[in-house]
């Protein structure tokens, strides 16, 4: 985006300028960042006081009806020195109390692989084949509308990426996660031929001993699911999921959305599929926290859904794909909500956290009960209120992620052109 001033906008810009130089109100923070942590001088890097007080004249571009992808970095901070370490830092820093013991004494970040600038979702390791499993949706194939998955083995080292062609093939996994052993994915893709069967958007399994894969759900009393984005598996076997628009925009489904936005619970064993919450613009990202230890109530658990509003495009009802837009100023929001005593449903929504970079994609809950979502170019960790304890900061729009190795400690992060691994001390959910 260019910015063309006028000679008097020009000169008055510098005159502010100048002032500010020299006049900056009582309780702006000095420095605002400067390296901390055991890592390099800077690669750690903590924001002090959350840099609440910056000095004049601080701005940040925002995006309005565009795609402009600005990061917290690239605020414009010209009356600060340490602001510069902000946007080459890998570790963001905001609470220390909280990110040290999470990030240990040798935390590490490692660009793994470069992949395609397509969206890449749905990771899922299994414990069984140690691997990591995780999708492109968009990529070099000559048979249309096919996509295989791509598989991370972890049994060599360095690690190696290939491709995964499921039997049948599965378009366009968006979220999954792991259960009894089986590898569930959220169906985004819907076209009348995959692998030589038509598939829709929905939920399937995948056997990683086997290869196999069964559809479990592929309908709501007969419309098209929309886009089946991401999902968990509750205590009971039920599935929760979320259902926005964004296959039809990203021309992964050959048909207009059919049912509004709203996010789900689906049992199995019984192929009913109850209604959770439909008060989000475009729900994405959805996680439950962890079981906690010495409490009568086995369901005394929160609920996160993510709203990603901000990223979305008009409904047309012509076969195509409208693109989206991103909008600074809509919706971008981690909620979280109570599951009830029988575990069946989520009520007491509240809003606990505002993307501070593009919008909140991927989510998962630590083992602590920290939350965890991409968000832009990095990937947010926050405590149990929703306050920003830290950032991953990466060289690629991050859009899901998932822990492996026997501890949970590898953090494997994917997205538009890249796939990053961190290691540390946050430790991921043990949900085989």
């Amino acid at each position: 985006m260019n910015l063309i001033l006028s000679p008097k906008s020009f000169l008055l810009s510098i005159s502010i300028l100048a002032v500010n130089i020299h006049a900056q109100p009582p309780g702006t923070i000095s420095p605002l960042a400067e390296p901390c942590g055991p890592s390099s001088p800077n690669d750690i890097i903590c924001i002090n006081k959350y840099a609440a007080v910056m000095p004049y004249h601080f701005f940040r571009q925002p995006s309005v009806d565009g795609v402009f992808e600005d990061t917290y970095g690239s605020t414009l901070v010209p009356n600060s020195t340490s602001w510069p370490l902000v946007a080459n830092a890998t570790f963001l820093i905001f609470d220390t109390e909280k990110a040290f013991p999470v990030l240990g004494s040798n935390p590490t970040y490692d660009f793994m692989f470069a992949v395609n600038d397509a969206v890449h979702e749905a990771p899922v390791y299994s414990p069984v084949t140690n691997k990591l499993y995780f999708s492109q949706l968009r990529g070099a194939t000559s048979q249309p509308g096919f996509l295989p998955q791509l598989v991370v083995n972890l049994n060599v080292d360095p690690p190696y990426l290939g491709e995964l062609v499921s039997d049948p093939p599965i378009y366009a996994p968006n979220g999954g996660t792991i259960h009894n052993g089986l590898i569930y994915w959220g169906v985004s893709g819907g076209n009348n031929s995959i692998g030589g069967i038509e598939e829709r958007p929905g939920i399937a399994t995948l056997d990683p001993t086997t290869n196999k894969t069964v559809t479990i759900l592929n309908n709501y009393f007969g419309y098209y699911f929309n886009t089946v984005d991401d999902l968990f598996v509750d205590d009971k076997g039920d599935i929760w999921f979320t259902d926005p628009q964004y296959s039809w925009f990203n021309a992964l489904t050959d048909t207009a959305p059919q049912l509004e936005t709203a996010s789900y619970r689906f049992r199995p064993s019984t192929g009913a599929v109850y209604l959770i919450d439909d008060s989000i613009i475009q729900p994405n990202g959805i996680a439950i926290s962890p079981r906690l230890e010495n409490c009568s109530s086995t369901y005394k658990r929160t609920v996160y859904i993510t709203d990603s509003g901000a990223i979305a495009a008009p409904i047309a009802a012509e076969v195509g794909s409208p693109g989206t837009k991103f909008n600074t100023t809509g919706k971008r929001t981690v909620y979280a909500y109570d599951l009830t005593e029988d575990g069946n449903h989520i009520i007491n929504k509240r809003a606990i956290y505002l993307a501070q970079d593009w919008v909140p994609d991927g989510l998962k809950v630590a083992r602590n009960g920290y939350i965890v979502t991409g968000a832009g170019k990095g990937v947010d960790v926050l405590d149990t209120d929703g306050g920003l304890v830290m950032r991953v900061q990466t060289n690629f729009t991050v859009q899901n992620f998932a822990w492996t190795g026997a501890d949970y400690k590898e953090f494997w992060i994917m997205g538009n052109s890249g796939v990053a691994r961190v290691r540390w001390e946050l430790q991921g959910q043990d949900l085989k």
